[in-house]
């Protein structure tokens, strides 16, 4: 029999058996975030976060998934490539914004490998983007706003093409994220939470538009919970493309319940056409898209973490698309 080791002899109390150097690494990485969460810059320890606000339920750098596809990159498994899938527009507004929305992932997390694919008029294009992953696998995250004809078809089909491991990302919304983001840039716009108190106050959510009940059906989520956080303002989705309301019926039927001073909320990723012409039906405060607000970075990680800890199928080699 082994003589017990000294109290001394054990920095950590009630010490744990490390089965590898992997194990290791995430417990000391979880160790320094949760230290970290309570230090500000100054040095100056700050309370416990909510749970619900912690970095984790965000997508920060700090998140045990994180940690362990660290661990698993020191080992020599790197942690899949993040493939954001831009729709592409004409409009050179778009690109630009698209990689600032991807460089301010990449500060969120470090060493991650992250790319860019276009479904149609930017390059790279998705199967470029694909081509390059030279056997890595990946995690494509749709910069689509809700469930459609891309989403449902053209993505799945470009991987299938390529012939690539992948699983692939629900699109960003609906999501409380994006209602945080779009909450912000009415705000930019000259909204004011004051106009909740205002009778007349109303707000219409301008989407691109599918032909998909599904999309419209997450478009209607999101304008419920932006609803919700304007304090009951009501809010009107209206889209640009294939279906109705236009924005100018959604603000018709506004005016007909008596909302005659509107905003419109720009449910877009980027700027492009359908922004565009949009914005230019608005009476009143017209927002910006929701571009590289900080709010989308997060979303991006935490669709990306999601879906890179869900498990492949036992057979067959397709895309795994998870919820």
């Amino acid at each position: 029999m082994t003589e017990p080791a000294h109290p001394r002899e054990s920095p950590l109390p009630n010490p744990l058996p490390l089965d590898s150097s992997a194990q290791l690494l995430i417990r000391i990485t979880a160790q320094l975030g949760a230290q970290l969460s309570h230090v500000q810059l100054n040095g100056v320890r700050r309370p416990m976060t909510s749970p619900s606000l912690s970095p984790a339920a965000a997508g920060g750098p700090f998140t045990a998934r994180a940690a362990a596809a660290q661990c698993a990159a020191v080992q020599g498994a790197p942690a899949p490539v993040l493939v954001a899938v831009a729709h592409g527009s004409r409009d050179p507004r778009a690109l630009r914004t698209v990689n600032r929305l991807l460089d301010r992932v990449r500060e969120l997390r470090p060493g991650a490998d992250v790319r860019l694919g276009h479904i149609e008029l930017d390059a790279p294009l998705l199967p470029d983007t694909l081509a390059g992953l030279r056997g890595r696998e990946a995690v494509l995250v749709p910069l689509l706003l809700g469930r459609g004809f891309h989403v449902r078809h053209d993505i799945p089909a470009a991987v299938a093409a390529a012939g690539v491991r992948a699983r692939l990302a629900p699109p960003l919304g609906p999501h409380p994220l994006l209602v945080e983001a779009l909450h912000d840039r009415l705000v930019e716009a000259g909204w004011r939470d004051e106009e909740t108190r205002v009778r007349g106050a109303g707000v219409v959510l301008a989407a691109a538009g599918s032909r998909d009940p599904a999309s419209a059906a997450d478009a209607r989520r999101t304008a419920a919970l932006l609803t919700e956080r304007l304090g009951g303002v009501p809010v009107v989705p209206a889209y640009a493309s294939a279906t109705s309301p236009t924005v100018p019926e959604a603000l018709r039927a506004l005016a007909a319940r008596g909302r005659h001073r509107v905003a419109l909320a720009s449910y877009f990723t980027a700027p492009g056409r359908f922004a565009s012409v949009s914005r230019s039906a608005a009476p009143w405060v017209a927002a910006a898209p929701l571009g590289d607000h900080p709010a989308l970075a997060r979303l991006v990680l935490h669709r990306y973490d999601a879906a890179r800890d869900a498990p492949y199928p036992t057979a067959a080699p397709r895309p795994l698309v998870t919820a």
